[in-house]
């Protein structure tokens, strides 16, 4: 596959040069992310000279900004991850289910991010694991992953939690291992309904006792009456909790974690076509029977959109709980084998991570870090030796008054 003639780098220069940065309230996160994009694989990193070992082609190499929002460097910390989670998976069929913020939540999660999103991994896991628990259901301690995404398909703030679940769970007191119904996890409506309660009985303290920013649209909230009635009306709401359907076994598990979970809110591949003042980008509309749709946008719009989608700092996006817990996945998954009678070692072979790696790196053309070694592109046979590092270059102009306005 080609590379993508237009990044969203660009986009984001343009932005840069149309705009006066120290005029805009711009967090310092915001900044940095801003900074490490338009800098990541220019001269104003680093690098590095390199030759091929067989033919002496030369090329340089510039250094990666490793920022979590960029979409160049997700993939090499997408690879290293996955060669993790293989080894995490059981022979089992998996399920995907969905926890959504409705809307007056989402906007408030903007002003109160690390707090907003802690509760709502708080109130979906715990749902899950409560749910499961109940002998009602499936009377099992599970264990799944979840996934942040904050993101629509056409950049707008939609902060969900995507959750992967082996179908299946240890028995209480670790006596055997419970199966779940073919192609049935747990009833959605009552995950929902739980889901709700948990996320308002969390919420509704931090409201009144003063412990959120409500600014804006918000700002009645200050008084405990409104608290009362807003929440009450979020109450009444249904929140959207929804199970796609099953995965099927392991191998294709990991198919789907290494195109979801670290990714951004935007991809370079979605990227149209880029003028003085708008971009154009590709989407589906899920509404729409997930037609493939494009939309336009100001690039000052497209980039208010893009920023808003940047973590706080520290904030983990992807989180493991019950047997998947991290101070006890070893010895819990170690014994879900012995139950499902399978080996401790790996679960999906190497020629099938071999052939997933190859797929991703073919998707994103963008990421040299993503290919299992640095082939020469010319002659295809030698290797990419590192001659000598290259100095840091001065940022061009626009660039360095993102962080010049940030740090004054």
């Amino acid at each position: 596959m080609s590379q993508p003639t237009l990044e969203l780098a660009d986009v984001l220069r343009r932005f840069t040069e149309m705009c006066e940065l120290d005029a805009l309230s711009l967090t310092s996160l915001q900044r940095r992310a801003l900074h490490d994009i338009l800098n990541c694989r220019t001269a104003a990193l680093g690098g590095h000279l390199e030759q091929c070992n067989q033919c002496g082609h030369q090329q340089i190499a510039y250094n990666s900004c490793r920022n979590r929002h960029c979409p160049k460097c997700q993939a090499a910390a997408r690879a290293a991850w996955l060669d993790e989670q293989a080894a995490n998976l059981l022979p089992v069929e998996y399920f995907h289910v969905v926890f959504t913020l409705p809307e007056p939540l989402a906007a408030l999660a903007l002003q109160n991010k690390r707090v907003i999103y802690g509760l709502l991994f708080q109130a979906a896991a715990e749902t899950l694991l409560e749910i499961a628990a109940d002998p009602r259901h499936l009377g099992a301690q599970i264990g799944f992953l979840a996934v942040l995404h904050t993101w629509g398909q056409t950049l707008q703030h939609h902060p969900h939690l995507h959750c992967v679940v082996p179908g299946g769970g240890l028995a209480p007191q670790q006596a055997k291992w419970v199966a779940c119904r073919s192609g049935f996890f747990l009833p959605v409506k009552v995950l929902s309904r739980l889901f709700r309660r948990k996320f308002l009985e969390a919420l509704r303290p931090l409201l009144i006792e003063g412990k959120l920013v409500c600014a804006g649209q918000f700002r009645s909230l200050a008084q405990r009456t409104q608290t009362e009635i807003w929440l009450r009306a979020l109450g009444r709401q249904e929140w959207v909790v929804y199970a796609k359907p099953p995965f099927g076994g392991p191998e294709q598990v990991l198919k789907y974690l290494a195109r979801y979970t670290h990714r951004v809110a935007i991809s370079n591949q979605r990227l149209l076509k880029l003028t003085d003042e708008e971009v154009t980008f590709r989407y589906k509309d899920y509404a729409a029977d997930n037609q493939t749709k494009t939309m336009t946008l100001t690039v000052a719009e497209f980039t208010r959109r893009f920023l808003q989608h940047v973590l706080p700092r520290g904030f983990v996006r992807i989180r493991h709980y019950g047997f998947l817990a991290n101070r006890c996945r070893r010895e819990r998954l170690a014994l879900c084998r012995r139950f499902l009678a399978v080996a401790n070692d790996n679960n999906i072979n190497d020629d099938s991570k071999t052939s997933l790696h190859s797929d991703l790196a073919a998707t994103d053309a963008t990421s040299v870090s993503a290919q299992p070694f640095f082939r020469c592109p010319v002659c295809q046979r030698g290797l990419m030796v590192r001659l000598e590092s290259l100095p840091l270059a001065a940022p061009n102009q626009a660039v360095a008054l993102v962080f010049q306005a940030d740090s004054s």
